[in-house]
């Protein structure tokens, strides 16, 4: 590398260490550096990379009906209860609820002694749940449910939901909780392969005989796949209103609403008729809207035989053609295994290889004309369609009122909650979950979520701000640092043109004086290959008697001739100034090279 390469390289090196500066320094200046231009200084400045301070969430008890931040062990342990029942209907090794829960940090710290409920184990079923404080009662005020999930190692297949279990005597015991516990909502993510869910799910009471059913939400309209493999949190809130509305929402951002009354799967309501079960369709009733035509009948020069594709007549065996040559022939190099058992492997047979022969050839085998499609080829014969003179329309059963017809004007006033319960299965560990609250209060939900997932948020946000966004929010109000980005990457084109340059005029120039060198009567002392043998005048007979030989060889070529290997010994030069050996393998035949070669 020359002087010239060096000194480009110092000066953008100096230039990019200049710019960086600058761009840092304007980065930490003062507010009132940015208030001119309307940037806030710690828009721009560097992200930082240790735990935030962070102080748990205080608990208002007039306003929670429910709220657990994890962060106080000795709390948890009084207040959750972990199942000790079995899974009805499954195999007895599987059916109980042995699943690891644990209270810690996540695996990625993000603020300081921020704790929460992690699922350890996978592949088995585990539950836990806890009382409210007081019970829900769905009368006049919205029910929100909020909580936070991070799926750590991804999900593969399985549910991070919540249950909200009803109010009644088969959930007085939390240790026999099983998905068997009637619940009034069940709320949360759940994916299995490709099919991502976002689970909202109410039991609706029958007013007419008390009968419970599951009513299923509509689909978000965009798919949420990235929850599941991010190994982010992310906010679960669902609010519903006494007006039978409801919104849910994800990470503060709305993906799905409706009304309690048209949105769910079945419907809340049943229609006011139904199918007459006792109804059948007449043996003569016809719903053919049409039928062949009577009246038509095969032309007489109709060859339903003659098939959809022939031979090419006009096509013409190639010249060559080995008709006697198979197109694969037994491998003649194939050997067999050396423990190769007849008895237990059969007879053995060589793999099969193609045909050497058939490599020059147009082709080898039974030569056959190539397929056309056949110009009186017809088909079977069909007869048109018409349309039908009887139809008589499609059949429906007849409409009678509804036996089991209501009206709930007021689905919302659901079965009162009394606990939360978390029952799940999952192919994935370390699902975390944190910050689970109950509230009649919008803005005690987005009062906690400020204080815990936010902070998380735009923790994660900072420390994973890329060197791209920052110059960009640095340069929305300084539009003169992009010519700066600029001139760099035409100054580090350039540089690298020059040095791709520089580097192929050296190579020209040496390969320009090794010419030369070859070419004028001025002595060039070679280096010899083997220098021992340079002075040992035995091997230079041995040489010019082995350069003669070849050269007799070369007059008169007969094929496949066997060549002597030539001695290692033997390799040096013909003459003291140009070595005009070829160097080869000392195992290998070797054939020495005249000069013209």
């Amino acid at each position: 590398m020359n002087s010239n390469v060096l000194f480009w390289l110092a000066a953008f090196g100096f230039l990019c260490i200049a710019v960086s500066n600058s761009h840092y320094a304007l980065a930490q200046q003062d507010d009132d550096d940015f208030d001119d231009d309307g940037i806030v200084a710690d828009e721009v400045e560097a992200p930082a990379s240790e735990a935030m301070d962070y102080t748990s969430p205080i608990v208002t008890p007039n306003k929670f009906y429910f709220a657990e931040h994890f962060d106080d062990i000795d709390k948890f342990k009084q207040k959750w209860i972990v199942s000790q029942a079995k899974k009805d209907g499954a195999d007895e090794q599987i059916a109980k609820y042995d699943g690891e829960w644990q209270v810690e940090q996540p695996q990625r710290p993000i603020l300081k002694n921020d704790l929460g409920l992690v699922l350890k184990s996978k592949v088995k079923h585990a539950a836990i749940s806890a009382r409210f404080s007081r019970p829900f009662v769905f009368t006049d005020k919205p029910f929100i449910v909020q909580y936070e999930v991070t799926m750590q190692e991804g999900q593969e297949c399985g549910g991070a939901y919540i249950k909200l279990l009803s109010s009644g005597k088969e959930s007085t015991d939390l240790k026999q909780f099983t998905d068997k516990t009637p619940y009034t909502i069940m709320f949360g993510p759940d994916k299995c392969g490709n099919d991502h869910k976002l689970h909202f799910i109410f039991r609706h009471k029958n007013p007419k005989n008390g009968t419970l059913e599951e009513k299923h939400c509509k689909k978000p309209k965009d798919r949420l796949e990235e929850p599941f493999k991010d190994k982010r949190p992310h906010l679960y809130t669902l609010y519903l209103q006494p007006d039978n509305t409801y919104t849910v929402l994800l990470d503060h951002k709305e993906i799905n609403s409706g009304s309690l009354l048209e949105d769910f799967t079945p419907s809340v309501n049943p229609p006011e008729e139904i199918d007459d079960p006792s109804d059948a369709k007449p043996n003569d009733w016809d719903d053919r809207e049409r039928i062949s035509d009577p009246t038509a009948s095969k032309p007489d020069d109709w060859d339903e035989s003659a098939p959809p594709q022939i031979s090419d007549p006009k096509a013409v065996k190639p010249d060559g053609w080995l008709d006697d040559e198979p197109e694969m022939i037994s491998d003649p190099t194939g050997e067999k295994p050396a423990d190769w058992d007849m008895d237990m492997d059969g007879e053995w047979e060589a793999p099969l290889v193609e045909n050497p022969k058939c490599t020059n050839a147009p082709g080898c085998g039974k030569w056959s004309a190539a397929l056309i499609t056949n110009p009186n080829y017809k088909g079977v014969w069909r007869a048109p369609m018409i349309p039908n003179p009887q139809y008589q329309g499609k059949w429906a059963p007849k409409k009678i009122p509804n036996p089991f017809f209501f009206k709930d004007e007021n689905p919302f006033k659901m079965t009162t909650i009394a606990a939360v319960g978390i029952e799940l299965w999952s192919m994935s560990p370390m699902l975390l979950f944190d910050n689970i609250i109950v509230t009649d209060d919008p803005d005690a939900a987005f009062a906690w979520a400020k204080q815990t997932f936010d902070l998380k948020v735009d923790k994660l946000d900072s420390d994973s701000e890329s060197l791209w966004r920052w110059i960009v929010k640095a340069t929305e109000q300084k539009p003169w640092l992009w010519g700066v980005y600029v001139l760099i990457f035409a100054l580090l084109f350039g540089v690298s043109i020059f040095l791709c340059c520089s580097s192929s005029e050296e190579k020209d120039a040496n390969k320009e004086e090794e010419a030369i060198s070859k070419k004028t009567d001025a002595e060039v002392e070679d280096q010899p290959l083997i220098e021992e043998e340079e002075s040992n005048p035995e091997n230079d007979e041995e040489a010019s008697q082995g350069e003669e030989e070849f050269s007799e060889s070369n007059a008169k070529p007969e094929a496949d001739e066997a060549v002597e290997p030539i001695a290692d010994n033997q390799q040096q030069s013909d003459s003291a100034g140009e070595p005009d050996a070829i160097d080869a393998p000392s195992d290998m035949p070797r054939k020495r090279k005249t000069r013209k070669e």
